[in-house]
Order: structure tokens, then C-alpha cells, then sequence
């Protein structure tokens, strides 16, 4: 593959994703090439997992750091745990949550044939059933696990509409399955279920309440230079202007990210995550939002609170590392 290209003059166009262009995109796969498409959480920048090229090819192209490792979509459970092998916890949590916004972190089989670059080398695998339909229809129709990192150039914004990607990713990726925008809007929750006790790796689209209704109370992972999982680098997902959290008014350079009913007045622009205060419909928007302030001109980002529970925990957890710089 020839190293990826990110000016919009070269950027590759979305395609409806009808069964036709499913499966050329399948085709595209198992030739080791890319494609971006659609899951409920954001837009997956998809390769061969089993194919060392095709794993490189997604590193380049995303411009990520090495030792991050990727999430492996699989179709169902069985194939997941014919990649890693299940503990109990993978089990019971795999029934209840797939398919869906969870990645499990498990041991690898001894017969796994995913790339070791796929998972920066570690002895672990993570790996996530998707609940999207084109999702599953690609899967279905490649034939083989797809290493899907969000798809957009690394620590930038997550893509979740097809439109992202083109502007992310420019002519980095060969086709680009629309699925309209994703209903999640975030990416999924890591949870480490490779041991004994279930570890939170990242917050995600399932709530830590839910899992811990499942499977008891998690442990806690610390944020890390040399991350286990995907999501543990403290400086992901940054736009390029700088960050100002918990933000209680507003300076006339701004670019306002709000949450609620009542905003500060003054910004230069102001886009509101939800003004019903929904931290579901806000997860959707995040990225969207982002994305657009961080092209309004503006000086610095400022942020309005979001609460601390349920889904306002991955929103947290997403702009703190935003912030991190």
C-alpha cells in the first residue's frame, strides 16, 4: 500500500452502504487493504487483523503511536472467544452487553491468528462484538476479525459521521461505508476480563453501573505511558486548540462547548451538548461538536460541567484527556 495522503484533494468519497458496496469493501479487506465504516459507538478505520500489513497500513494511516493497542471486531461471541480465551466474567458479560458498545480485554488463544501488532505485543487481545448492521454485514462478509481503531488521524477527534472520515483520514483509506452517524457517538467501554477481577480501562457507551450489575464492583486501571488496552493514553483525543474545563463563563475568544440549560453568554460561538442536560444525547454530540469548535477560529475551547455519573464519566474521561497536552 503506498503511505497514506491526508490533503482533501485526494480524499476518498463515502458510498452508501448497500449490500454492493459491503461487499467491495469485504473484497478490499481480504486483499489488505482499508476501508472506514460504520459501528454504534464511532466510525472504525478497518484492516485485516490477521494480516500484519493491513495492521501496519492502519498505524500509518492514523499517524498512532505504536504501542496502542487496537480493538478486533468480531461477529458473535464464539468467534471472540476462539481469539481470546473467555473467563467467566468474559462470559457473562459477553451475554449480556454483545453485541454492543463493550470491548473485552482477554488472554490470547495459543491458536490466535491476529497480528501481534494488533495488540502492541501484549499476550492480550481486545476484542468487541459491534451491534451496528453494516457493521455486522461487513464482518459477515470479509470472513476474518477486523482491527477498527476509531477512523481519524491519532489523539484528533473521533469520526462519527461518514463526513469525518473523508476530512480526517483524507485518501488514507480506500472506501468509506456511510452508515449515517452512529448512536452512541462514543467510543466503547474497555473492561479487562483477562483475570480473576474485572478491570475499568476505559469509560465508555455502557456504563460502569451496568457492568457492575452484572459482575460486581471493577477495579479501577490507572492512565499509563505503556497503555494494556486501547484508551489509556492520557493525551488522547485532542483538538488542537487548547482546552479549558469546568468552565463557569465565557471570554469573547472562546469557542463555548456547553451542557444544560444555562449558558454563559460572550463566546465567540456556543454549541450545546444537549440543553435538556441528556448526557446520552451529548455523548452523541461530543465529537461532532468538538470538532466543529476546534475549527471556529476561536482561541481555546472552554468547557461547561458535565456530571460525573453514567455516561458523563467517558465524556469526562474523553475531555480531561483532551486537555492533557
Amino acid at each position: 500500500m503506498s503511505s497514506a495522503h491526508h490533503n482533501s484533494a485526494t480524499a476518498t468519497p463515502p458510498v452508501p452502504a448497500t449490500a454492493a458496496n459491503i461487499e467491495r469493501a469485504a473484497e478490499i479487506l481480504r486483499h489488505g487493504g482499508l476501508i472506514a465504516f460504520p459501528t454504534e459507538t464511532v466510525y472504525g478505520l478497518g484492516g485485516d487483523a490477521t494480516a500484519d500489513r493491513a495492521v501496519a497500513a492502519i498505524f500509518e494511516a492514523k499517524g498512532r503511536p505504536k504501542f496502542n493497542p487496537l480493538i478486533v471486531h468480531v461477529p458473535d461471541p464464539d468467534a471472540a472467544f476462539s481469539l481470546g480465551v473467555p473467563t467467566d466474567t468474559a462470559r457473562r458479560l459477553a451475554q449480556k452487553f454483545w453485541p454492543g458498545p463493550l470491548t473485552l480485554v482477554l488472554r490470547r488463544a495459543a491458536s490466535c491468528p491476529v497480528s501481534l501488532l494488533a495488540s502492541a505485543g501484549l499476550d492480550t487481545l481486545a476484542v468487541r462484538v459491534p451491534r451496528h448492521p453494516v457493521a455486522q454485514a461487513l464482518l459477515r462478509a470479509a470472513g476474518r476479525p477486523l482491527a477498527a481503531p476509531s477512523a481519524n488521524r491519532s489523539g484528533r477527534v473521533s469520526p462519527t459521521t461518514a463526513q469525518h472520515v473523508a476530512e480526517s483520514l483524507g485518501g488514507g483509506v480506500e472506501m468509506i461505508l456511510d452508515g449515517g452517524a452512529c448512536p452512541v457517538g462514543i467510543e466503547s467501554t474497555v473492561v479487562d476480563a483477562s483475570g480473576q477481577s474485572p478491570a475499568l480501562l476505559r469509560p465508555g457507551g455502557v456504563t460502569q453501573e451496568e457492568i457492575e450489575a452484572v459482575v460486581g464492583k471493577l477495579a479501577a486501571a490507572a492512565l499509563t505511558a505503556t497503555p494494556n488496552s486501547p484508551g489509556q493514553l492520557e493525551t488522547h483525543y485532542a483538538p488542537s486548540l487548547p482546552l479549558r474545563l469546568e468552565a463557569r463563563s465565557a471570554k469573547p475568544d472562546d469557542a463555548l462547548l456547553a451542557f444544560g440549560p444555562d449558558v454563559p453568554t460572550g463566546a465567540r460561538i456556543a454549541l450545546n451538548l444537549s440543553r435538556s442536560g441528556d448526557l446520552v444525547e451529548a455523548a452523541a454530540n461530543l465529537f461532532a461538536m468538538l470538532r466543529q469548535l476546534d475549527g471556529s477560529g476561536g482561541r481555546a475551547i472552554a468547557v461547561m460541567p458535565v456530571p460525573e455519573t453514567g455516561l458523563g464519566r467517558a465524556i469526562n474521561d474523553r475531555l480531561r484527556r483532551a486537555a492533557a497536552r
